[in-house]
């Protein structure tokens, strides 16, 4: 083993260790089932702000999107765009009104206990539906992280993919297990910190260390003379189309929908917190997106000789790896900034699992199938979940050859399309019923699972044959069916109106 790779395990290991150490630390801490779900709600504006970013940009940020421009060019930054706006917009009008219903909801602890507070469903379908669609999406959303840990593991350490994919989710399982959403949060919060750093620097260092003229330096990587690789409008070099561009916008529509996300506004102490958080996070996800895009783009001109077709999603790690290689402690700083990357799939697996552990402990058993279990019972569930969840996402991330970007969109899609549109009719529209809110979650997530998986046009899927992403016309096709059906059922009752306009009169 030569000392550049020793000194990159080091960091690795230092990195690792200190994780397992907050698990621990927060294993003492958590003495309920709240504790373990939304941390007592108790999180400041700093940690609620990075550890909501963080668990939503997963290796996806530093490998698939850096990836797609490099190879794609400037075009595929549309998606970036969409992300960002929404993200403004879920932190501006969604965040401090869930946090208010959730509370009025009889304190609510997960997305489908809320959906069952807030429609007084007392025949428990919203709960056992929602859960179901949060543990399917998820599973394939936990396989996204897991496999771009095992494609850092085996691209830095030449460790075989599967084993590498074995020691992160080794890792993501023992702190998950231990501390549940405290030790998540504080590890987001480490996690995001050092994903802003890494996306900072590296791109900046590799431009100043390119010779010579940028676009001279990215014709020597095979981008013609005078091509669209820079243009936002063209795509290897051919339009791109406004159905692309529409599609690629629409990521922006996910995060209303988003259980991982939504969780940390409920968790946040107070709304003043809240305010604070939302500015972070918005400065965060600018600055970050922006990076990532820049990384796609430098890399392209930095790297000689070019990536091989299949390694683009790895240009983040060759940089760094270039830049970082000449002593001891020069490669250790390049190998903590490898772990941001690390850090970006932990972020978001972390938070995945946990999610999916309080849909199948705390709403399908605790609120459906064993109503007087006890907390200890609940929590014991919720870690036994956390390890068979982990088990079967490293299942589905087994083959190599799976793309980061494809196993996003999926579970983005999904999760987008079935409560995006519920969130939003939730917190927003006093006229929403049970019923509608059922239509709306089967639809959106149906529609997704037919458009990106049923190969109903001459083999192909209906995404492979029009280009148009799943969520940009599921998350419309809920909102639709949520409204028709509300107004073809009966107005909610008395209870439920009364509990809307007590949150719009809330105060702490």
């Amino acid at each position: 083993m030569s000392g550049s790779t020793i000194a990159i395990l080091v960091a690795f290991v230092c990195y690792l260790l200190l994780m397992i150490f907050i698990g621990f630390i927060s294993m003492k801490k958590t003495k309920s089932s709240e504790d373990y779900f939304l941390g007592g709600r108790g999180l400041n504006s700093w940690v609620a702000a990075l550890s909501a970013q963080a668990s939503d940009m997963s290796g996806w940020l530093l490998m698939g999107l850096p990836g797609s421009i490099y190879a794609a060019g400037t075009g595929k930054a549309w998606i970036a765009i969409g992300l960002f706006i929404g993200t403004v917009l879920n932190w501006l009008f969604i965040a401090k009104r869930l946090r208010r219903y959730t509370i009025v909801a009889n304190n609510s602890l997960t997305l489908p206990e809320f959906f069952q507070n807030r429609y007084h469903d007392k025949k428990k379908l919203l709960l056992g539906i929602s859960s179901a669609v949060i543990v399917i999406f998820f599973l394939v959303y936990t396989a996204s992280a897991l496999a771009s840990g095992g494609k850092l593991f085996n691209t830095v350490f030449g460790i075989d993919y599967h084993v590498a994919l074995l020691i992160g989710a080794a890792v993501i399982l023992i702190y998950t297990f231990l501390g549940g959403f405290l030790a998540v949060c504080t590890t987001d919060f480490i996690q995001g910190t050092l994903m802003l750093v890494a996306l900072l620097i590296v791109p900046i260092v590799a431009y100043g260390l390119i010779s010579g003229d940028f676009t001279s330096a990215l014709t020597v990587n095979g981008v013609a003379p005078n091509s669209d690789y820079m243009s936002l409008f063209y795509v290897n070099g051919e339009p791109y189309t406004f159905v692309q561009i529409i599609s690629d916008l629409a990521w922006g529509l996910g995060y209303c929908g988003m259980p991982h996300i939504l969780v940390r506004f409920m968790a946040v102490k107070s709304e003043k917190e809240l305010k604070k958080s939302s500015v972070i996070a918005i400065i965060w996800v600018a600055i970050s997106l922006f990076a990532a895009c820049a990384i796609g783009i430098i890399g392209r001109a930095f790297l000689v000789p070019a990536l091989e077709a299949g390694a683009e999603e790895t240009v983040f790690i060759a940089m760094i790896k270039q830049i970082f290689s000449n002593g001891f402690l020069l490669v250790f700083i390049g190998g903590l900034f490898l772990c941001g990357i690390l850090a970006a799939v932990m972020s978001t697996a972390d938070s995945q699992l946990l999610v999916c552990a309080s849909s199948v402990s705390k709403d399908i058993y605790k609120n459906i199938l064993k109503p007087d279990a006890n907390d200890k019972k609940v929590l014991n569930i919720s870690r036994i979940t956390v390890v068979v969840v982990a088990v079967l996402a490293f299942v589905i991330a087994w083959d190599p050859n799976s793309s980061i970007m494809a196993l996003v969109s999926d579970a983005w899609a999904g999760l987008g399309s079935a409560f995006g549109p519920l969130v939003v009719c939730s917190l927003f529209w006093k006229r929403t019923t049970l019923p509608g809110a059922v239509a709306g979650i089967i639809s959106g997530g149906l529609f997704v699972i037919v458009w990106d998986y049923l190969p109903l046009v001459g083999g192909q899927t209906l995404y492979a044959a029009t280009g148009i992403y799943s969520l940009l016309l599921g998350f419309f096709v809920s909102l639709v069916c949520i409204a028709v059906v509300s107004l073809c059922t009966k107005a909610p009752e008395q209870a439920v109106l009364d509990e809307f306009d007590k949150v719009n009169n809330y105060s702490e």
